[in-house]
């Protein structure tokens, strides 16, 4: 007797969630971007100075921003997002702070905008600000538990686990679909807080995103609503970054 195929795991039971739609743009380049990066090229062993909170873009993130600007005042009226929430952290609130002067000046009225705790970046604890090389360097059996959990489990000490970050996004979501159902709602945000938001909207059962998507500096993503449930559209769109033309060359990196 032939059995059938095994039709796989059930598919995820997806949240309710009252918006009309949902934008999340992770911020433009920040300074530790750059640092970061370069630490890896050189191998460099020192962290990067100051608060995480307190990270600036750098002057390619600001031009993102601005793109992202050109973005928003783009869509018809009544299409586009009419509520931002954005995260405390300063290269999140300027890259808001550079799309709304931006789009501004191409003729979009000012949205009604809240900052909300949530929305901040993965708390890295002790090993705040520490790129790769300097975590190996100054704690070899950290970087080692991180490499055999991976990203998605793996907690420093004092900080959080990608599994945390998805516990208090999911409150967020649950909240905001109350607080302000039918509305278009852009986030402004980070690349843990974005992954995580596509791992609660994917809904109950989801399989845990351990290889985790890149989501670029400045892009957009995207979930339809019908008023019920929020289906994911589009992920880590960069298209507004490059300028018309043929080929798009000379886009902002």
């Amino acid at each position: 007797m032939t059995r059938p195929p095994d039709p796989g795991p059930p598919a995820a039971l997806a949240p309710p969630c009252a918006l009309a739609g949902l934008w999340a743009v992770r911020h433009g380049q920040s300074t530790a971007n750059v640092a970061f990066a370069a630490a890896v090229e050189s191998g460099s062993t020192e962290p990067v100075p100051g608060r995480d909170r307190d990270v600036p873009l750098s002057p390619a993130g600001v031009a993102q921003a601005r793109a992202l600007g050109g973005w928003l005042a783009g869509p018809a009226p009544g299409t586009g997002p009419d509520l931002v929430v954005c995260s405390p952290y300063l290269r999140a609130l300027r890259t808001w702070e550079e799309m709304a002067s931006h789009a501004a000046g191409l003729g979009l009225a000012p949205l009604d905008v809240r900052v909300d705790e949530r929305l901040r970046d993965r708390e890295m604890g002790v090993f705040e600000l520490h790129p790769a090389p300097a975590l190996r360097a100054r704690a070899p059996r950290e970087a080692a538990r991180r490499e055999l959990l991976g990203d998605w489990y793996y907690r420093p000490p004092g900080g959080e686990a990608f599994t945390d970050v998805a516990v208090r996004v999911g409150q967020f979501v649950s909240d905001l679909g109350r607080a302000a159902p039918g509305r278009r709602v852009l986030l402004v945000a980070h690349d843990g807080v974005l992954v995580a938001l596509r791992h609660v909207l994917a809904g109950i059962g989801a399989t845990a995103p351990e290889a985790l998507p890149p989501v670029p500096n400045a892009s957009v993503s995207y979930w339809a609503g019908d008023g019920h449930r929020l289906r994911l559209a589009s992920w880590g769109d960069t298209a507004h970054l490059a300028p018309p033309g043929p080929a798009g060359d000379g886009g902002v990196a």
